[in-house]
């Protein structure tokens, strides 16, 4: 009876049959979505309100920093365009910018709708969200698979907060579902093999819209790719003498590796794909990575105590280290490092060092010193507001 009983569970593990518990799967979405629960939950939104109504800092400042930005300008008008079509380097850039701008203004102002519970904010969310669901068709061109994952990423955390907080009803967000998932999914969820920051961007943007959309198989799909991607992207002495590898790659030599981490052939903990391409585009990385994890705790499951949380952890200091002013030893990309890494390590901070006590110096000491941290202007906005030094 046992043998029967192994090679039935055998025979169910190759039809796919037979599905593993919970905690030894790479991600599994939840029965039940929770909203809002894109980023940001309703108790770090309960906080962070809490906090600026108080005068509290570094909270109040960094609404104050959001309010008076261009992205909360009430009479903002909307551009939205049937065909987005970026190039590289967003040349050509027909709605490139506008796209992405408008869905961060949505989000600035449903931020703006939640401390203040002032209709007009969400009212003005609703308009930007409007808009662009009832025009856009497609993104063509070869910066698509990023502009849709960037804007993509914005839209759901606006629209989750909108949806889930305002009263006063949004009578198009069936329509603006129907964008997400025909205009956006489809270019995302099936990753890029372009640098790691693409289909970290574009895994974000997938699961921020299921969540959304309360879809569980693409949530499921995105998150599989997230954690191949995280762990080809930032590098731990545990993986061995090379990196690990995106498998559709066929990074399949040293020298091919070596090629794609921009020419580094030593590999140190928390050096990642691209800390020797520039730290700006190694920022878009790890906030996407921390995002993805900040979604995914929300819905459940905390990746941050699994290798996705180290990853983020070495990845943060690594960076943090040199940002700060270390100079790079000359093994480190020939000695020479592109600065900038951007207002992206609130999210992984707070996570990390807050909520989970691990000593993170370096991102500590980045993390205080660039607060209020604003936006990148691309996907990355206003998080020393919604997590900074956030509890819940």
């Amino acid at each position: 009876m046992r043998r029967t009983g192994l090679l039935a569970a055998a025979a169910a593990l190759v039809a796919g049959a037979l599905v593993w518990p919970t905690a030894h799967r790479a991600a599994a979405a939840p029965a039940v979505f929770t909203h809002p629960g894109v980023t940001v939950s309703q108790g770090q939104l309960d906080f962070a309100r809490t906090k600026v109504l108080a005068g509290a800092q570094p909270w109040k400042g960094a609404y104050d920093q959001m309010m008076a930005s261009r992205y909360a300008d009430p009479n903002r008008t909307p551009k939205p365009r049937a065909v987005v079509e970026c190039g590289s380097y967003s040349n050509p850039n027909y709605g490139c910018t506008d796209e992405r701008e408008d869905a961060i203004a949505a989000y600035t102002n449903a931020l703006a709708w939640y401390v203040t519970r002032d209709a007009r904010y969400a009212q003005k969310s609703i308009q930007l969200m409007d808009a662009w669901s009832a025009v856009i068709t497609d993104h063509t061109n070869s910066n698509a698979p990023l502009q849709t994952g960037w804007a993509g990423s914005s839209w759901p955390k606006a629209a989750e907060i909108i949806k889930y907080t305002y009263t006063g009803g949004w009578p198009n967000s069936g329509r603006f579902a129907t964008m997400l998932r025909d205009v956006y999914l489809p270019e995302i969820i099936n990753g890029s093999n372009s640098n790691g920051n693409w289909e970290l961007s574009m895994m974000e943007a997938a699961v921020g819209i299921s969540v959304f959309l309360e879809d569980r198989a693409s949530y499921d799909k995105a998150m599989a790719k997230f954690r191949t991607r995280t762990a080809a992207y930032v590098y731990l002495a545990s993986d061995g003498s090379l990196p690990k590898t995106v498998p559709s790659q066929n990074l399949d030599t040293r020298d091919k590796i070596v090629k794609y981490w921009q020419g580094q052939s030593t590999f140190v903990t928390g050096l990642t794909q691209e800390t020797c391409r520039d730290f700006t585009h190694t920022g878009y990385g790890i906030s996407a990575l921390s995002h993805v994890a900040e979604t995914s705790r929300i819905q459940g499951q905390d990746l941050y105590g699994t290798d996705v949380g180290e990853r983020l952890r070495q990845a943060l200091g690594f960076q943090s280290k040199y940002e700060l002013g270390t100079a790079a030893p000359s093994w480190l990309c020939g000695g020479t490092l592109h600065l900038g890494l951007g207002p992206v390590t609130e999210v992984g901070y707070n996570a990390l060092h807050n909520r989970l006590g691990v000593a993170m110096t370096n991102t500590e000491t980045l993390t205080r010193r660039n607060r209020p941290a604003g936006s990148n202007n691309l996907f990355v906005a206003w998080e020393t507001l919604t997590h900074g030094d956030n509890p819940s």
